[in-house]
């Protein structure tokens, strides 16, 4: 099994347990027991109070609930809106992540090259991180708040313990955040990793590469003197037979004129 195998592999992996923790975040949004607490004012009569960040519901003994819908959005505190803009974020990120997912798997083959492939599933675990980071902070700060004010004895208000859709959404976000960090670093190896061009090796002149010690500098001298000495002598010889030449053929001439 290579190396692409193991990595095609990983990304299916990766991609089923992002996508069931989008799943498992986006199921809390419907859920109405994000908090919820018991009040017994007889023996025969309970009423359960649950709410979540956009209703508050009650139901009693019978099974009979009734769900109110928070009237003002400016009247809520800072921390439920920023709880709401945290998972709504994170839903929407990890929707994108999804399909960049889908597109850049080894195994689905709609992208292009390899590199392109392993950029857009870089880009798609990056959105799965950060939607599970997102949700996370939203879920465990509002998981913090109820057991502040459970534990505070200063509190004099209905204190409510932590219902199931908290938990719910921090398994969810465990998910996207282990799914999503291996799909980015075995795609950011083969996508982002920056290939150096290998530049041939500079050569440099046989005259940089030692210095020369005496003895090769005599011979070099005495090589020089050499030819120079053979240069000399081959252009004597050239002269003096050019001389004797021109000799000769005055000879002839000469010769040539007193027989006429």
């Amino acid at each position: 099994m290579n190396y692409r195998t193991v990595v095609m592999y990983m990304e299916i992996g990766c991609f089923v347990v992002c996508v069931c923790g989008w799943i498992l975040v986006c199921s809390t949004m419907p859920t109405e027991i994000w908090t919820w607490s018991e009040v017994d004012s007889i023996v025969l009569t309970t009423s359960n109070y649950f709410s979540n960040l956009w209703k508050d519901c009650i139901s009693d003994s019978t099974g009979v609930s009734d769900c109110k819908g928070i009237p003002s959005m400016l009247a809520l505190n800072w921390d439920i809106h920023m709880c709401r803009a945290l998972i709504i974020t994170s839903i929407i990120l990890g929707f994108f992540g999804s399909i960049l997912i889908l597109v850049g798997m080894k195994c689905t083959k709609i992208g292009g090259s390899e590199i392109a492939n392993a950029r857009v599933t870089f880009a798609g675990g990056m959105n799965y991180l950060i939607s599970g980071l997102c949700s996370m902070v939203a879920f465990s700060y509002y998981g913090n708040k109820i057991r502040a004010e459970f534990q505070d004895p200063n509190f004099k208000a209905q204190r409510f313990e932590i219902g199931v859709g908290v938990f719910i959404g921090w398994g969810g976000s465990t998910l996207l955040v282990v799914g999503g960090l291996i799909c980015s670093i075995f795609a950011g190896k083969e996508g982002c990793h920056s290939k150096r061009k290998e530049l041939p090796a500079y050569r440099y002149p046989d005259a940089y590469t030692a210095v020369p010690d005496k003895k090769a500098y005599v011979s070099s001298v005495r090589s020089e003197s050499s030819e120079s000495r053979k240069s000399r002598s081959s252009s004597s010889g050239s002269s003096s037979r050019t001389s004797s030449g021109s000799r000769s053929s005055r000879s002839s001439r000469a010769s040539t004129n007193a027989y006429v």
